[in-house]
């Protein structure tokens, strides 16, 4: 089992940098932040920028895994993004972890004037991004000269280049988290996912959670198996904090926890930093007992 934890983007660098450091030297497999511009309860509150909050603290840290919890096509063209997650990886040297999702349907959804999607369109433009996502973050072919190129219903790029540094070049492609749990997204972590994120069925609490997280992780297993590929090549990430509980309002509520998503069948855990107040509210101290469970 490898274990995350979620820093929201909500204080001063100062503050911030204490806490991505602390994370590596607790022991944490990964490290993860929202991508999104607000927030749900928090959209009054401070609010930082994904990718600058990533670069920075891949630049502070040397061992543990950076990404994003998960990114969102809501405010985002492949293009620039690609370039940003580039960089990110670079400045990391590798550690970056994309996780990927369909975008929700709240403030992100319509804040750059855009109309709302239907579930349909959701989907649609989803697909397109993972897939042109995938072509840019590949790389273009050193053979060719003229850029990477792609035209669909939501995204356009003519000779868009990527040129990527030398010590990049070996690397494989940016690992993708694809977050989904219907037959089509599930399809999506088949033909792109080195990983599966999963949040539970919707508006399900406690029991009713944990059962319908089981059900998607099976039908994951369909899903991929019916393609053709190994359901045990994708590794799979579950959000603890998603089914009306927080992992880390004690040492019991998390053993409980990576003990029920061990025996479902999943290779990675995440929880939530402790906030002071609100949602994932918690005493820090926690981590110190934590600590001992991740080495």
């Amino acid at each position: 089992m490898r274990f995350g934890i979620v820093i929201l983007p909500q204080d001063p660098w100062p503050v911030a940098r204490r806490k991505w450091l602390r994370a590596e030297q607790y022991g944490f497999d990964h490290a993860f932040t929202y991508d999104h511009l607000s927030w749900r309860s928090l959209a009054d509150e401070p609010w930082n920028a994904t990718i600058p909050t990533l670069t920075a603290a891949a630049a502070v840290t040397e061992r543990i895994r950076l990404g994003t919890f998960v990114s969102s096509p809501n405010f985002r063209h492949p293009v620039p993004f690609a370039k940003e997650v580039a960089t990110a990886d670079d400045v990391s040297n590798g550690r970056f972890l994309l996780g990927i999702g369909s975008g929700g349907t709240g403030f992100d959804a319509t804040v750059l004037g855009q109309p709302e999607c239907t579930p349909r369109q959701r989907h649609e433009r989803f697909a397109e991004f993972v897939t042109d996502l995938d072509l840019l973050l590949r790389g273009e072919d050193p053979q060719t000269t003229t850029g990477i190129s792609f035209t669909g219903e939501w995204y356009t790029a003519r000779n868009a280049r990527m040129v990527r540094p030398a010590a990049a070049i070996t690397r494989q492609r940016v690992p993708f988290l694809i977050a989904a749990n219907g037959p089509k997204g599930l399809g999506l972590v088949s033909s792109f996912g080195q990983g599966w994120v999963t949040t539970g069925e919707d508006g399900a609490v406690g029991e009713d959670w944990w059962a319908g997280v089981r059900r998607l992780s099976e039908r994951l297993d369909d899903v991929v198996g019916a393609s053709g590929r190994d359901p045990a090549t994708i590794d799979r990430y579950l959000s603890l904090d998603s089914g009306g509980t927080y992992s880390l309002q004690s040492m019991n509520a998390f053993e409980d926890s990576i003990g029920r998503a061990a025996e479902i069948g999943f290779t990675d855990v995440i929880s939530h930093w402790p906030r002071e107040h609100g949602i994932y509210a918690g005493d820090e101290s926690i981590l110190d007992t934590v600590a001992n469970v991740l080495h």
